[in-house]
């Protein structure tokens, strides 16, 4: 019969034994879990926060750019469009 290994069976006593390596050892493997979880979200919402970032600056440097082409254009009130009707046939 298979026997587990000495070092499973203390390691199972030290977690199950209130003293201070348990605690201890309860603590750390908490930790590494804690940041196992929020080390990838917390880079997920930086990436989305530097998406944003990036997404604005690209939106503002083409409104510069387009707002630089109206202002040298001629301004729309001193602009007159002429209009002419014509007849539009109907083939029904």
């Amino acid at each position: 019969m298979n026997r587990p290994p000495a070092i499973v069976w203390l390691v199972l006593l030290v977690l199950l034994l209130p003293t201070a390596a348990g605690r201890i050892l309860l603590d750390v493997v908490g930790g590494v879990a804690l940041v196992l979880v929020a080390v990838p979200l917390i880079l997920t919402g930086l990436g989305w926060i530097g998406w944003k970032l990036l997404q604005m600056q690209a939106e503002n440097t083409q409104q510069s750019t387009v707002g630089s082409r109206t202002e040298s254009s001629t301004p729309a009130s001193e602009v007159t469009i002429d209009v002419t009707a014509q007849d539009v046939e109907s083939d029904s």
